[in-house]
């Protein structure tokens, strides 16, 4: 009896281990672009009206195929995004920069959506952040 229960547990436990095993590998696809930031938000701090509203977010195309960035959109039109056009080869680096309208006083937060091929990453969201005095 003692052995059957130990064989039994060591079968139960291989099995929960080939499913976590088979599970990983559904989530993160080998093959494809893949999108990485090298920073996801940028705190623009307190800057004055009239300031230097741009930034700029860098990513890389971490993957196995050309990255193409299909949409790029602010939440709001005082934000304005333009971005690398052309696919980013593997290994390669494109840009966001961002253009924020500092005339308008007071603290700001907004997020510019992202729409690319990444899959591990086909619609994510950057965040700019600051306060705008006088």
């Amino acid at each position: 009896m003692k052995k059957f229960f130990l064989l039994s547990l060591f079968v139960s436990m291989a099995i929960t281990a080939m499913n976590a095993q088979e599970a990983t590998q559904k989530q993160a696809p080998k093959n494809g672009p893949k999108i990485e930031f090298n920073e996801m938000e940028h705190d623009y701090g307190t800057i004055q009206k009239g300031g230097n509203g741009e930034c700029e977010f860098t990513f890389t195309n971490n993957g196995t195929e050309p990255l193409i960035l299909t949409n790029v959109r602010a939440s709001c039109g005082c934000t304005t995004p333009t971005w690398t056009k052309e696919p980013v080869m593997p290994g390669k680096t494109g840009t966001i920069k961002v253009k924020y309208n500092t005339n308008n006083v007071g603290s700001f937060t907004k997020t510019i959506t992202v729409n690319s091929n990444a899959v591990n990453s086909p619609r994510l969201v950057l965040k700019i952040k600051g306060k705008v005095e006088q």
